[in-house]
């Protein structure tokens, strides 16, 4: 898969080279999931217009790891130079997790 000109293994690479602390890591480990299962639960909003809270509280925590994460690492997030890294850092979660089985 290629994203603009660049493989996806090249925006995984670039991805990865600004989270190599490992408070930014575990926070992105755990930040990534949130946010990315918070977006397909805010449909459920259709037919349960209370069930609100679920989602909106996985996606502001998710959020709020992410910032953290950098907070520690020292770096911005490379969403804030490029917004094509908003659907990088997806990837680079299922790399992560894939080398760990």
């Amino acid at each position: 898969m290629n994203l603009g000109k660049r493989p996806m293994k090249d925006w995984v690479a670039r991805y990865a080279a600004s989270h190599q602390h490992p408070v930014n890591r575990i926070c992105h480990l755990i930040g990534i999931p949130l946010i990315t299962a918070s977006l397909p639960l805010s449909l459920g909003l259709i037919a349960f217009p209370g069930f609100w809270p679920a989602p909106a509280a996985m996606f502001a925590l998710g959020w709020v790891l992410q910032f953290a994460g950098h907070a520690v690492e020292g770096k911005p997030p490379e969403f804030l130079r490029d917004w094509r890294f908003l659907f990088v850092g997806l990837h680079w979660w299922l790399a992560k997790v894939r080398r760990r089985r």
